[in-house]
């Protein structure tokens, strides 16, 4: 099944390659580039809307594996027919792996495109804002709505909470939450496609490891959903990391990757089938660098009588390089950062209560003494 998933990650890397070459190509005669201002890093005008070639890279995988679910199922059909011919071509193609999950792959179908109807929804409202600049207050309204849609569907965080509501509103201002920080944290070459690589990385392996409390299997559907964005995002960073940049993946591309993360951790089971409670840590450990920028960056503008909403450049990178780092530097610390928080998420599942409490803590600790680091150096 593992071969499964890397061929399918392959395809979206290869679909996204091509993609964004086209894009970087046809971006100036939609009007999609970014030009040089006040809080850019850069200085010469880059073509934008690479979260379009992500996005789009996503789709048609997803859409080639329901053609190959299709064949398999009229396959099944042919085979009754020409029972001569078929039984080898159909083993061939499609190994008994992929057979033994077949129903399971049907089932799924149908959540799946919703998924990622809505989050097409966001790709296209940010490659508009990209284009026309739209206001704050309805990009925010059509996240809103989207993340109600999704929770009223069935997905929501799983806290332990009895109280529906409260679960309810949570779960929404996670997706929002995410949405908007892989937005803000889309400001230096890289960075946000590098964040959510490593992100997706290790939920897949959180996956891997997790077994699904009903079926006692790891959970190869959700690891395969963030194989696929991996794919597409590394196809994207061939043409935006931080060495060089002749793409940008503009808003679209920032509130999909950040609606794909949200929605994974809302679909996936954390706690497995000995129902240890503290696993639900593992999001907050995998995403905390994304959350930390978005929080300490809104604190920052309130402190300053400036609205939550209006870009600046105080963000974690920002910050790095306000302290000496090159541009190149800060972003490899952050993804250093990342990983170092992300690391703490597979340890969960070998300790108790207590010992997940601590790893957690740690986490934070980690990021306050960052905080700490950054605010005395730049005064």
């Amino acid at each position: 099944m593992f071969s499964v998933l890397l061929i399918a990650c392959f395809a979206a890397f290869l679909f996204s390659v091509f993609l964004c070459r086209q894009i970087r190509y046809f971006a100036p005669y939609w009007g999609l580039v970014d030009h040089p201002g006040e809080r850019k890093i850069h200085t010469k005008p880059i073509p934008t809307g690479g979260g379009l070639g992500i996005g789009l890279s996503v789709l048609l995988t997803f859409a080639l594996c329901q053609l190959c679910l299709i064949l398999i199922m009229h396959t099944e059909m042919l085979q009754s027919l020409f029972p001569a011919l078929f039984p080898t071509v159909f083993q061939t193609v499609f190994p008994e792996v992929v057979l033994v999950h077949l129903n399971g792959v049907v089932y799924r179908s149908r959540p799946l495109w919703i998924l990622l109807g809505l989050g097409g929804v966001l790709l296209l409202l940010g490659t508009i804002d990209d284009r026309y600049n739209l206001s704050w207050i309805f990009r925010f309204g059509v996240q809103i709505v989207v993340a109600i849609i999704v929770v009223s569907c069935g997905w929501r965080l799983t806290v332990f909470i009895n109280a529906p509501i409260l679960t309810n509103v949570l779960s929404v201002i996670w997706i929002v939450g995410l949405v908007n920080s892989f937005n803000m944290l889309d400001n230096m070459n890289g960075l946000s496609a590098g964040i959510a690589t490593i992100c997706s990385v290790f939920l897949a392996v959180v996956m891997f490891i997790t077994p699904n409390p009903l079926s006692l299997q790891p959970q190869f559907f959700v690891a395969g959903f963030l194989f696929v964005l991996v794919g597409a995002l590394a196809g994207f960073l061939m043409y935006n990391n931080p060495f060089h940049a002749s793409l940008f993946m503009g808003n679209g591309g920032a509130y999909f990757i950040g609606f794909l993360l949200a929605t994974s951790t809302l679909t996936a089971t954390f706690s497995g089938y000995d129902g240890m409670a503290h696993t639900v840590y593992v999001p907050l450990l995998i995403l905390a660098v994304p959350v930390y920028d978005m929080t300490t960056v809104i604190l920052i503008r309130i402190r300053n009588k400036k609205s939550p909403f209006v870009g600046d450049k105080n963000h974690f990178s920002h910050r790095l390089v306000d302290l000496g780092f090159s541009k190149t530097q800060a972003v490899l610390t952050v993804y250093l950062t990342t990983t170092i928080c992300c690391l703490g998420s597979l340890l969960l599942y070998q300790v108790n209560f207590l010992g997940a409490s601590l790893i957690f803590l740690q986490t934070l600790l980690l990021l306050f003494l960052i905080g700490i680091i950054e605010y005395v150096g730049r005064k």
